[in-house]
């Protein structure tokens, strides 16, 4: 029987796992992520598709942009330089930290706020744009709820755009060689991924949803879904990261990008 973690004990997990693992993992992605230049960069994904290039949050001049699942800011950072408001949110203090770190000399720092996706410390209505690139959304155990909760903080005609890894990659091995192209899970295997400590603490989960459960979750949410990008793997790039890699790249889409608004 495969666990299921409950949101208390996904958010525990997760924000004791990137604690942890904040140095490695900028020893590793900080420059792809761009985290130490000077104002930040905003890569969406793996497979290298930057927002200067495609404009998935429209013009940020002026508004006020919640990025939530931060990590170290490069995203919000990359904002602020572009005259938005922009304020992070993330669940870990380590990766918050790093965030403070890479961003001691900017004009403008962005305000760095501690807390999980499900429940947000904002008052109805505070922003104009919110957006995710890999960050919250699966690693919560409740994506409904911060669906839920991103409608409430957003005001009228908002936009919300998140990236998540491509939910038919569920059905692959997380391996980016010849062996992850080959079918080994159910698509609709809705069990999370799980790592358990020698004592059995949970420590790290991730949390699978399909294409039509993400939809769903997007209009209970009272949004609309404008736009479902799937970004091809550039020819030029052939870096691998974890699952992704030129290979898997050239046979199956590896994120997806939701497009949302808040009617007005």
């Amino acid at each position: 029987m495969r666990l299921r973690p409950d949101s208390a004990v996904s958010e525990a997990a997760n924000r004791s796992w990137w604690d942890s693992d904040a140095g490695d993992y900028h020893d590793e992605h900080a420059a792809f992520l761009g985290v130490d230049t000077a104002s930040g960069e905003f890569v969406w994904c793996p497979e290298g598709l930057h927002e200067g290039d495609v404009g998935l949050l429209g013009d940020v001049a002026d508004r006020d942009v919640l990025e939530i699942g931060c990590g170290s800011a490069p995203c919000a950072r990359w904002l602020r330089s572009r005259g938005a408001r922009s304020v992070g949110l993330d669940v870990s203090a380590g990766m918050l930290a790093r965030g403070r770190v890479a961003g001691r000399d900017d004009a403008s720092p962005v305000p760095l706020v501690q807390a999980g996706a499900e429940h947000l410390p904002f008052a109805d209505a505070s922003f104009d744009i919110a957006c995710s690139a890999f960050g919250a959304v699966p690693f919560v155990a409740d994506s409904a709820g911060v669906m839920a909760e991103v409608a409430r903080v957003l005001r009228p005609g908002g936009r919300w755009v998140f990236a998540v890894n491509h939910p038919m990659r569920w059905i692959f091995p997380d391996d980016p060689g010849p062996a992850g192209l080959t079918v080994a899970i159910p698509y609709f295997d809705r069990s999370p991924y799980v790592e358990v400590g020698d004592d059995g603490t949970v420590t790290y989960v991730e949390h699978h949803r399909t294409i039509g459960d993400r939809v769903r979750e997007i209009r209970a949410a009272g949004l609309v879904l404008d736009d479902l990008v799937e970004p091809e793997w550039p020819e030029h790039l052939d870096r691998e990261w974890g699952q992704w890699s030129p290979l898997r790249g050239q046979y199956f889409p590896g994120t997806a990008i939701f497009c949302c608004r808040k009617p007005t």
